[in-house]
């Protein structure tokens, strides 16, 4: 909070009694101040009380609202939300986490493993010891006694006895089943069914083939050829002719004619664009010597001269009268800046006390290029 100087108020300065009494060095001479508008000097009155009654309590309100704020927020808000994220993770951790970690490690783990220590003792390693000492030589002396018992013998059997028997199955089955299922059926089909079917076949052939070839050749061709020259020179003639000599021509006429009359529409319908075309600029040309060029003529010859008229004569003044007001108006609200930050400078000199001015600590050599005279003050009290 800095102390502001004007040239109309000066900070008293304490006069200490000890101190011998020096001549006062003549201040240095200001700046001349700005001069200010009849306006300026007209409303700086009134704003500084406006400003002094309803802006300094709104900034005092303002800024104890947002040092409450600040400090609720640092102090209160935000603790509390850390503390109560804080307990919710513990909840949360408490209830769904550390309970099923404890059970896991402390309960299921241990659990887990004497089971298996008690399984692996009562059931794997006497398992293992049973496979390996009892049921293995059991196993094996079993083996040798049921290849001794059964494997040889029955090897023995199958070689000696039972293939020779088979081999000699084997060749009077084949031998009786071709003597009843096969020599009799090849016996019937050699020198029964073949010489019937011999028979048979030269008896159709004579009988049926011979005459049916000859009623083809000699009846059902020519009928049919008859026919079929009586039905081409009934029907195919007269349509091939009515195709070729009347229809054929009566299509490409027909074409012809449709052909003429789409280019004559296209034909038309480009001369109807041209015409078209040319309607419409004189008609573009009609309206614009009717509407466009008056109305130019008019926009070009009164209402630009008038405007410029107005401009210069109405406009320019009322915006540097405009301007002119922005500048006395700001002026003004520096003004009554400069009075706020005075009269709070006031009040707080009035509850608070003057701040202390820092003493400088003396040197061996003075700041400024001057030499020392008697007439120079050397005490921060009465040094300018």
């Amino acid at each position: 909070m800095d102390l502001e100087k004007r040239p109309d108020q000066q900070v008293a300065q304490p006069v200490l009694p000890a101190q011998p009494a020096a001549p006062v060095q003549p201040a240095p001479p200001l700046a001349p101040a700005q001069a200010d508008g009849c306006l300026a000097v007209a409303i700086r009155i009134p704003v500084r009380i406006v400003v002094l009654v309803l802006v300094v309590p709104v900034r005092l309100v303002w800024d104890a609202l947002a040092v409450c704020g600040n400090f609720l927020y640092r102090n209160a808000l935000r603790p509390v939300g850390r503390a109560i994220g804080a307990v919710l993770t513990f909840l949360c951790k408490a209830v769904f986490v550390w309970p099923w970690v404890g059970l896991w490690r402390y309960v299921l783990v241990p659990v887990g493993e004497g089971l298996a220590w008690l399984g692996r003792g009562l059931f794997v390693i006497p398992a293992m010891w049973l496979y390996a000492r009892v049921l293995t030589p059991i196993g094996h002396a079993i083996a040798w006694l049921g290849r001794v018992l059964f494997v040889i013998p029955a090897a023995w059997l199958y070689a000696r006895v039972l293939t020779p028997i088979g081999h000699a199955l084997w060749v009077g089955l084949v031998w009786l089943g071709k003597a009843v299922f096969v020599w009799p059926w090849v016996g019937l089909w050699r020198y029964v069914v073949v010489p019937v079917g011999i028979a048979i076949a030269w008896l159709v052939r004579t009988l049926i083939v011979v005459p049916a070839v000859w009623l083809y050749r000699a009846v059902l061709t020519p009928v049919g050829r008859g026919i079929a020259t009586l039905l081409r020179w009934i029907f195919v003639v007269p349509l091939v002719a009515l195709w070729r000599w009347v229809l054929t021509p009566i299509g490409r006429a027909i074409a012809v004619v449709a052909r003429e009359i789409a280019d004559a529409f296209g034909h038309a319908w480009r001369i109807a664009g041209h015409i078209s075309l040319v309607v419409g600029r004189f008609l573009g040309t009609l309206l614009r010597w009717i509407f466009v060029e008056p109305v130019r003529w008019v926009y070009r010859t009164v209402l630009t001269p008038v405007g410029h008229v107005i401009r210069d004569a109405l406009w320019k003044p009322v915006a540097a009268a405009a301007r002119s007001v922005g500048r006395t108006t700001r002026r003004a609200l520096t003004s009554a800046r400069d009075t706020v930050r005075q009269t709070r400078a006031d009040i707080r000199r009035m509850l608070f006390g003057a701040p202390r001015e820092a003493v400088p600590v003396a040197r061996r050599e003075p700041d400024t290029p001057e030499t020392r005279t008697l007439g120079s003050s050397t005490t921060a009290l009465m040094k300018d």
